[in-house]
């Protein structure tokens, strides 16, 4: 996942907003078109299936890595707030915020009464030589997280898949969870997750995947495509040596021309609407502590969607003007 933060000196999410909003109203020649200056809230809400059962999940979801109990009051703001603009799917896994989040998301749930509406998932931890890999680590999901199945468990990072695939099936078979998975956030690993999405019957993979990193694109998620697994998409919006860019790349650079025909307001959406379009992707989890981003970021998931010929004409832009500035 891709985690904003206002405390976060490398750039500010408000200063990046309000840079793509002069750009986009320029390029449309005097002000934003009534599309992408009003509210996106009444447009239909973009939903994809999972390949294994039909199941519909809203295609922008909820990263949990920074969630914090020193944070609860507004995480309970920006959880119940994606459940009001219709999202479900809140990711998670035992290390994230310092070993806070699963507890802080297990308690809002509780709170909000609204863990049916939830698709939650979460990751195994732990030590493959342990002959109970992961086991230990999903009770205590549950417990942390308040709930006696998840709808979604993955093995982090690929370690110890070949451990851990007795109990996923074992907890599968068993209604414990409804759908397991593998997970990474390295190019590094997209060959080995291949290897184990042709080696495995898995229902969902966690990859990075963004405009600025389409490794993804060439290696798993054709295979993903191919063999019918959802794919659950991390780091969207880059980060501190995740495919070599950050959303601090963007600021200060003009939205291409085709962002006011999307009817998006800023790169933070655009870049969402990018990751979503291809084929492949089920959702992204874009992370945050904070409702305003939250709003902006679900904006994403409804409205038009970039086409095949939109999509190239952004990776030729990305990198003219974003990766490889000094050739615009």
């Amino acid at each position: 996942m891709s985690v904003r933060s206002s405390n976060d000196g490398r750039y500010r999410r408000r200063d990046i907003i309000a840079l793509g909003l002069a750009a986009a109203g320029a390029l449309a020649g005097r002000r934003l078109p009534a599309a992408a200056a009003a509210s996106s809230s009444a447009a239909p809400l973009i939903s994809r299936s999972i390949p294994a059962s039909g199941q519909m999940l809203p295609v922008i979801g909820l990263g949990g890595r920074d969630f914090r109990d020193d944070e609860l009051a507004e995480l309970r703001d920006v959880i119940g707030r994606m459940l009001e603009l219709g999202g479900t799917v809140i990711d998670t896994a035992a290390a994230y915020g310092g070993g806070q989040s699963e507890r802080v998301i297990g308690q809002v749930l509780s709170e909000l009464g609204a863990r049916p509406r939830v698709f939650l998932a979460t990751k195994l931890t732990g030590t493959p030589e342990r002959g109970r890999y992961g086991r230990e680590s999903f009770q205590r999901s549950l417990e942390l997280l308040q709930t006696d199945y998840l709808d979604l468990l993955q093995i982090h990072n690929l370690v110890g898949v070949d451990a851990a695939w007795p109990l996923l099936t074992e907890l599968k078979h068993s209604n414990k969870i409804r759908y397991l998975g593998i997970t990474t956030s390295s190019p590094d690993d997209h060959g080995h997750m291949v290897q184990l999405m042709q080696r495995y019957p898995v229902d969902f993979v966690e990859v990075d995947y963004s405009i600025g990193n389409r490794d993804a694109a060439q290696t798993v998620l054709p295979v993903a495509l191919e063999r019918r697994i959802a794919v659950m998409v991390d780091v969207p919006l880059g980060g501190a040596g995740r495919g070599g860019f950050s959303l601090a790349s963007v600021q200060g650079k003009p939205l291409p021309p085709l962002a006011a025909a999307l009817g998006v307001r800023d790169w933070p959406q655009l870049l969402l609407k990018y990751a979503v379009s291809h084929p492949a992707v089920t959702c992204v989890i874009p992370g945050t502590t904070k409702v305003s981003h939250l709003e902006d970021d679900q904006a994403a998931g409804r409205g038009r969607l970039p086409d095949a010929a939109m999509r190239r004409e952004l990776e030729r832009y990305w990198d003219r003007v974003i990766a490889r500035p000094g050739s615009a």
